[in-house]
């Protein structure tokens, strides 16, 4: 077995009163890929933090193999002291690194490396600072919910990039399908301690689920046999002193360990307000448009929802995904076009930035508006310190002000809110945000079994495959697609899922070492140029699709006559086997042909 680069060994660390990590432990070999899991608050990041060396902990041992390089991404980069993404992505490269790996990365995440830090927003901070802990290549990548505020396209290329680097890995994520992809251990921290699976996350929540059972089976059988011991000390002691002290004992230590034992944290309760039926039809838009600066942004879109649908809205950030979405709720007016919602709507909105919450309001504020001490539930009205139990907050909580709250608390208490209010039609913004897996699988029971119609705009594809029956997917220049099914569903409709951008973006980017590829300088301000090879299949692929397409027709035409199995199975088969391959040749030559197109209209324009 390979010696650890990386050992976390019975790490102690309180948070006020409370434990926070009791014996944590941590071990990492080279090509390790670990996924670290655990409910919101129950030290995930405190941990990562912990091997960084950015937290000491009480007690414990941290250990870092002599000579290995290791990089951590935090929740929220620091970038300030910098005065370029290049700047910021170079300053993380040692002597011996490869210098053109910085200028590559911020290509690749669409960045050039002339922006200012002070004006990047959220998302683009975070792909910065995925470039500078990406382009070390180093021993130990140590990754805290890498994929929070990217778009789809970027997730797919991260886990690309990802798996093509030989560093050993842990990462934490709310993202089921990239854990999924990428993990190939789990950790997971519960109640202060940490527990090991040698399998990747898709097989976490059963072996969860059956440790749990255990516990609840040995909890069980302690109880029992603390009634027993009670029932002899009351009707059984005898005259033997020494046997009675040893039994008295032994009981005395049985209570005292059922006392110290520590519950799972609970599950989320969540329950919607019911309200009236609304009528069949939700929203009907009609070729609508909306532009600005002349950009568009929807462009003669159509659709009909229906009551009970459930829409899932993707692309690429600025896209224009929100803008759809206020459009279809009637919360922007199109410029060409018209919108019509339907009768007896009652909408509740969850905003992705957290906007309604005002920072001064107490917890308890929050849950009511500041309207009393008391949230009414549908036709239900709970004490504000029950419902926030549901929630998972402790009544202690109650004058905490949201402005000190987690992301996870915070997008808890957003849920909270929302949920209480009557509605037939639900308007998700980012809802899995900075939520732990527990919740998500609540909330995805609840929208599951919710009588009204949902929108959702969402960049987590394991969350769109099992909430929603339709998904609307941004095509470029303003035009939307909608697919039947999932975000998997949409891939194997579409042939690609939202990474066509990106995958120019790397095409486009000198890949680190190739020294006879010249697209790319040492400044990320060089232009791109079309080498010969894309020049020849930009002209040259129209007329191939072209043909390819009136073989298949062809052959398909052959494929109609209806005695054809009968006469000639053979023929028959070598037919069918002829349209699927010349069908796999046209699919790659349209992507090929999109990928270079784009590629041209980003050189040009």
């Amino acid at each position: 077995m390979a010696t650890p680069l990386l050992i976390l060994r019975d790490v102690h660390l309180r948070f006020g009163a409370r434990p926070l990590l009791d014996g944590a432990e941590l071990f990492v070999s080279p090509g390790d890929r670990i996924c670290l899991v655990g409910r919101n608050g129950s030290g995930k990041s405190t941990l990562l933090k912990v091997a960084a060396r950015m937290i000491e902990p009480e007690t414990g041992e941290v250990f870092v193999q002599p000579g290995a390089t290791l990089r951590y991404l935090p929740q929220e980069p620091d970038l300030s002291a910098y005065p370029t993404t290049l700047a910021y992505v170079e300053a993380g490269l040692a002597e011996a690194d490869d210098a053109y790996r910085a200028p590559y990365l911020l290509q690749s995440l669409g960045l050039d490396g002339t922006e200012d830090p002070a004006r990047l927003s959220g998302g683009e901070a975070r792909r910065a600072a995925l470039a500078r802990v990406l382009a070390p290549e180093p021993d130990i990548l140590l990754l805290d919910e890498p994929t929070n505020h990217l778009d789809l396209a970027i997730i797919e290329w991260l886990e690309g990039e990802l798996n093509s680097l030989r560093s050993a890995m842990v990462i934490i994520s709310h993202d089921r399908r990239f854990m999924e992809n990428l993990s190939r251990a789990t950790v997971w921290i519960d109640r202060g301690e940490t527990r090991r699976l040698e399998q990747g996350f898709s097989q976490f929540e059963a072996w969860r689920d059956q440790v749990l059972d255990q516990e609840e089976t040995d909890r069980h059988k302690l109880d029992r046999k603390i009634e027993r011991e009670q029932h002899w000390l009351t009707y059984g002691v005898t005259a033997r002193r020494k046997r009675n002290v040893r039994r008295l004992g032994e009981l005395q230590g049985l209570r005292q360990e059922r006392r110290e034992q520590v519950r799972a944290t609970g599950l989320v309760k969540m329950t919607v307000g019911d309200a009236e039926t609304s009528g069949k039809r939700v929203i009907e838009a009609v070729n609508v448009s909306k532009a600005y600066d002349g950009r568009p942004i929807v462009k003669d879109f159509s659709i009909r929802i229906q009551r009970g649908d459930r829409v899932g809205i993707v692309g690429p950030n600025g896209a224009g995904k929100t803008t759809l979405l206020n459009l279809l709720t009637g919360a922007l007016a199109p410029d060409s076009g018209s919108i019509r919602l339907g009768t007896k709507l009652d909408m509740v909105t969850l905003d992705q930035k957290r906007e309604a919450l005002d920072p001064s309001w107490t917890l308890a504020e929050a849950m009511t508006d500041g309207r009393g001490d008391y949230v009414t539930v549908g036709s239900e009205t709970k004490h504000v310190a029950s419902y926030m139990k549901d929630f998972l907050f402790t009544p202690e909580q109650a004058r905490t002000p949201v402005g000190v709250l987690s992301g996870g608390e915070r997008g808890r208490l957003m849920l909270a809110r929302a949920l209480a209010k009557a509605s037939n039609l639900l308007v998700l913004d980012e809802p899995t945000n900075d939520l732990d897996l527990e919740t998500l699988d609540l909330l995805q029971e609840m929208l599951g079994e919710y009588p009204g119609t949902v929108l959702i705009v969402s960049h987590d594809r394991d969350f769109l495959d099992r909430c929603v029956t339709s998904t609307l997917v941004s095509e470029g220049q303003g035009l939307w697609q909608d697919y039947a099914g999932g975000y998997s569903d949409m891939v194997a409709q579409r042939g690609r899922g939202i990474a066509g951008a990106t995958k120019i973006l790397k095409a486009g980017a000198a890949r680190p070492r190739d020294k006879d590829n010249a697209s790319l300088s040492n400044t990320p301000s060089a232009k791109r140029k079309f080498t010969f090879k894309e020049k020849h299949a930009l002209e040259t692929l129209p007329k191939r699709m072209d043909a390819l397409r009136a073989e298949i027709a062809a052959l398909q035409d052959k494929l109609a006559d209806p005695f054809l199995y009968d006469r000639d199975p053979s023929g028959f088969a070598t037919l069918g086997a002829a349209v699927a391959a010349r069908e796999d040749e046209l699919r790659s030559a349209e992507d090929n042909w999109l990928e270079l197109e784009m590629l041209r209209e980003e050189i040009e324009g």
